[in-house]
């Protein structure tokens, strides 16, 4: 099963220029999990967006052109799997109205399609970022208890120096604080594994550039967008990839394909 995670910063502008339908036609993913889509839920049903062979089902933000998240899933498996099951949220509120949670039940595992608050420039929402961190944590482990878990999505930080070009000068700064990277090390000492470093090692790729400063073109990114497993799912893992070449957005897709 090939599954991708991509921050598309604004679904209409992606679907707009093409850049979603012609990927999904390249790559055929059996699931897209998509984080920033920009779109409520009313106007997600409004416009009844069409993906050929995919069903998509959204999660938008109460306030407009803000957050969000969707999952699109290839046909087959909606139809085969009877009970396929996508919950939106966790059940608090204050994490849940900014639609940054789906939750997609399989029979063997659980996946958690997640966009991680912005800790923002003046590190306005830190604490609200940890807040969230923790609350996730939480309800990752009473899922685990079940079945295997996969959480995937933009995390809105870079874990080690490894992670992004310019570690030293972003000391302190919005996604590379010491707070948020503690939460990303509390995450995979709680028995989750970063797909990306367990099959691809010390190999260095971002899925993330500003949009200043030619930062894309010059290759100064972040790797901020992950794959976390259970770790007995480790087994089952074939390849964990970032598809640093596919435009559209200020991130890129990354890609796990398990057996």
């Amino acid at each position: 099963m090939k599954i991708i995670s991509w921050n598309v910063n604004g679904l209409r502008a992606i679907i707009k220029k093409g850049s979603l339908v012609d990927f999904l036609t390249e790559y055929t993913p059996d699931i897209v999990c998509l984080q920033e889509i920009k779109i409520s839920e009313a106007k997600l049903l409004k416009e009844n967006i069409s993906l050929a062979d995919y069903t998509l089902f959204g999660n938008g933000a109460h306030r407009e052109g803000y957050s969000g998240t969707a999952l699109i899933v290839k046909n087959y498996l909606v139809k085969k799997i009877e009970n396929l099951d996508i919950k939106n949220g966790i059940g608090i509120d204050e994490f849940d109205h900014e639609g940054r949670i789906q939750i997609l039940e399989l029979d063997k595992w659980f996946l958690l399609n997640i966009y991680f608050p912005n800790s923002n420039h003046e590190l306005s929402r830190l604490k609200y970022k940890e807040k969230f961190n923790a609350a996730i944590l939480k309800y990752y482990q009473k899922l685990d208890q079940k079945k295997p878990v996969i959480i995937t999505g933009d995390f809105n930080v870079a874990h080690e120096p490894i992670d992004l070009a310019r570690p030293k000068e972003n000391e302190g700064n919005a996604g590379y604080t010491k707070e948020e990277r503690y939460w990303m090390s509390k995450f995979l000492a709680s028995d989750l594994t970063d797909t990306f470093r367990f099959l691809n090692g010390d190999k260095v790729q971002y899925s993330w550039w500003s949009f200043r400063m030619n930062a894309r073109i010059r290759n100064v990114g972040w790797r901020i967008d992950y794959f976390l497993v259970s770790s007995r799912m480790k087994k089952y893992l074939k390849k964990a990839y970032i598809l640093d070449k596919v435009k559209g957005s200020d991130h890129c897709p990354v890609g796990l394909e398990i057996s």
